[in-house]
C-alpha cells in the first residue's frame, strides 16, 4: 500500500515528463541528426528513442515502442544504423537535449540550485526503478549519468519516463487495448494526442482509426460521437490506476516531501519552457 497521497506519483511524472519529451519537438533534435544524414522527423523519433537499445530491428521498436504502425517502423529500421551507429545518434542526442533546454529555460535556470536540487531528487527516484520487463528503462538506465545538473534531470527524466511506460504497456494488455485502441481512446479523454497527430507521426491511416473506434464502439466504451461511454471513463481510469501502481517504487523511495518538492520544481520548469515554446499549440485534443 502507498504511503503517498492519492496520484502523487502521477503528478510528478506529469511534471517531470513533458521536459524529456519537449526534445521531439525540439529544432535542435532536428538540426542535430541532420548533420548524421537522419532528415525525417519519423527515423529521427525512432532512432533517438531506440538507440539506447543497440542497433535494433523494426521488431523490438514496434513492441516496446507500442502504438506505432509496424509498415512504419519497418521503413526506418534497421536501415537508419547503416546511416548513424546508435552510440551516434546518442551523443547527438544529448547535445540536442542541452541546446534545448538551454534555449527554453535559460542560463539562469541552468545554473540554478533549483536545477541541481531537481536533478538530485528525480536521480534519487530512479534508483528504485526495477528493470524487469521493462526493456526500454532497462537500456536507458546502462547510461551514464551527464554531469552536469540539467543534463542529468534530463537523463532521470528519461528514466522515470520509461519505466512508467513500459509499465503503462503491460497495463494496457491487461485492459486489452490493441496499440490504435489506446490511443483512440485515450484521444477521446481530451488529454491525448489530436487525430491529426497520431495519423501524421504514428503511420496509421484513417481507416484504421474508425476501425478501432468501431471497436471500441462494440466494446461499450465508445459512443457514437467518439466520446468515452461510462464503461470507457471507468476502463481509462483504471487503467492510469494500474499504471500508478506498477510505477511506485520510485516515488515510494523518495518520499512524500522529495516527491512533493520534485513535483514543484518540475511544475516551474515546465511552466517556463511551455510559455517558451516548446510543444505545438495543437498536440493534443480530439479534433
Amino acid at each position: 500500500m502507498s504511503t503517498l497521497p492519492p496520484r502523487a506519483g502521477r503528478r510528478c511524472h506529469n511534471a517531470v515528463n513533458p521536459l524529456h519529451s519537449a526534445l521531439f519537438f525540439s529544432p535542435d533534435l532536428s538540426s542535430e541528426f541532420g548533420a548524421l544524414g537522419i532528415d525525417d522527423p519519423r527515423a529521427a523519433y525512432f532512432a533517438a528513442r531506440g538507440a539506447a537499445l543497440g542497433a535494433v530491428g523494426a521488431g523490438a521498436v514496434t513492441s516496446t515502442f507500442y502504438n506505432f504502425s509496424h509498415e512504419l517502423v519497418t521503413l526506418h529500421l534497421p536501415a537508419i544504423w547503416s546511416v548513424a551507429s546508435p552510440e551516434a545518434v546518442l551523443a547527438a542526442r544529448l547535445r540536442a537535449a542541452d541546446a534545448t533546454l538551454r534555449r527554453l529555460l535559460g542560463e539562469e535556470i541552468i545554473g540554478s540550485s533549483e536545477m541541481a536540487e531537481a536533478a538530485g531528487l528525480a536521480l534519487r527516484a530512479a534508483e528504485a526503478c526495477t528493470r524487469h520487463a521493462r526493456p526500454l528503462y532497462a537500456a536507458h538506465a546502462d547510461l551514464p549519468v551527464p554531469a552536469e545538473p540539467h543534463l542529468a534531470f534530463w537523463h532521470a527524466a528519461t528514466l522515470l519516463r520509461e519505466h512508467r511506460g513500459d509499465g503503462h504497456l503491460a497495463a494496457l494488455l491487461i485492459a486489452g487495448l490493441d496499440p490504435l485502441e489506446a490511443l483512440v481512446s485515450h484521444t477521446a479523454t481530451g488529454k491525448g494526442m489530436s487525430p491529426r497527430w497520431t495519423l501524421g507521426t504514428r503511420g496509421w491511416r484513417r481507416e484504421d482509426w474508425d476501425a478501432a473506434s468501431a471497436r471500441l464502439r462494440k466494446r461499450g466504451l465508445l459512443d457514437d460521437e467518439g466520446s468515452l461511454t461510462e464503461a470507457g471513463t471507468a476502463l481509462r481510469a483504471e487503467l492510469e490506476e494500474t499504471t500508478d501502481r506498477l510505477d511506485e517504487a520510485p516515488y515510494e523511495h523518495l518520499g512524500a516531501d522529495g516527491v512533493a518538492r520534485l513535483t514543484e520544481l518540475g511544475r516551474g520548469f515546465l511552466f517556463t519552457a511551455a510559455s517558451a515554446g516548446a510543444f505545438p499549440e495543437d498536440l493534443i485534443g480530439r479534433g
